[in-house]
């Protein structure tokens, strides 16, 4: 499953810097349990599909699998052993940002224990230290 957009605007983006602590997408919304990451960090789309896989083969059913991010920048890349100069490289890869404190994976319908060891599998293969946050009571 390729996650990358559809269109774009532009192609090629800049990377900028990842600045602030997240303020929307950063509550367990859909499911019971999340994992929220604690430091700043793109995630590519390879990423996101293998931590799908690994989830989705853990709870074989029972619960559901929410994705809470999407890849949605570009990342370019040169050639191996081309000479600097000739421009911008062409577009190599997507990544998801995701900020401090941005829940990017929710589970629903599994138990707390069940819960961890499947989101302690999905935070082995993510590039940032995450946390295991539940859903906070509405008043």
């Amino acid at each position: 499953m390729a996650l990358m957009p559809k269109r774009v605007k532009h192609r090629k983006s800049q990377r900028g810097r990842i600045k602030g602590k997240a303020t929307r997408g950063n509550t367990v919304a859909y499911g019971d349990w999340g994992l929220q990451s604690l430091e700043p960090g793109h995630i590519s789309a390879q990423t996101i599909e293998a931590c799908r896989i690994a989830a989705t083969q853990y709870v074989r059913g029972e619960g559901k699998v929410y994705i809470r991010i999407f890849p949605q920048k570009s990342v370019t890349a040169r050639p191996l052993e081309t000479r600097m100069g000739k421009g911008k490289g062409e577009p190599d890869h997507w990544v998801a940002v995701v900020k401090e404190g941005t829940v990017m994976f929710e589970l629903a319908g599994v138990g707390q224990e069940a819960a961890r060891e499947c989101l302690a599998r999905v935070a082995y293969k993510l590039p940032v230290r995450v946390r295991l946050v539940g859903r906070r009571p509405t008043i």
